[in-house]
């Protein structure tokens, strides 16, 4: 059976991981059963004013309200392995990091954290103040992993969707999924 996975999108810049992300789970098939979507007012925004769309709109996964506590991803009992926060906002990472469940994406990060699931948040920030840093360290001695959307060059990427690319194959990676990627020192 595959991952149950959620997908929250914040409105830090960088749509272009999220797009990324949602295209390659897509692809994915039989290693994910379930994918949910949640996102911000802003994140809606950023993506039209960034990517020039409004894709987020078709992509075959359940979407669900910023304030829906309804969601399945809001009680641990629905059992999904793990969040990914893509971009996330450090506005986001302060409230998860101090315990503010006041929507659904901070809800969810905090079912994840307390049942020991996988938490992925992809900052999206520069530079970054002291309260950012003792945020970020408060999440990873909690569990979660912080993944910075610092894209890496030696795979010598030509467009900006490759250079993006780098950043979610990190995270494609530490979801536990299996997919073609640049590997250091392979051919």
């Amino acid at each position: 059976m595959g991952k149950k996975i959620v997908i929250a999108v914040t409105g830090a810049s960088g749509a272009i991981y999220a797009k990324l992300l949602l295209d390659n789970l897509h692809q994915m098939g039989s290693q994910i059963s379930e994918v949910g979507v949640v996102m911000s007012d802003n994140a809606r925004q950023v993506w039209e004013l960034e990517l020039g769309n409004t894709d987020y709109k078709n992509y075959p996964f359940k979407f669900y309200d910023k304030n829906d506590f309804m969601a399945p991803f809001a009680s641990g009992s629905a059992r999904f392995d793990t969040m990914v926060i893509v971009p996330c906002s450090m506005g986001t990472l302060g409230r998860i990091a101090t315990g503010i469940s006041n929507d659904l994406t901070t809800r969810a990060a905090d079912v994840i954290l307390k049942e020991r699931r996988k938490l992925i948040l992809v900052a999206r920030d520069t530079p970054l103040n002291l309260i950012h840093i003792r945020n970020m360290e408060s999440i990873t001695l909690a569990g979660g992993v912080i993944c910075p959307a610092v894209p890496s060059f030696y795979s010598q990427p030509k467009t900006i969707e490759d250079v993006a690319m780098t950043v979610v194959s990190r995270v494609i990676d530490l979801m536990g999924l299996e997919h073609d990627s640049y590997r250091w020192s392979e051919e």
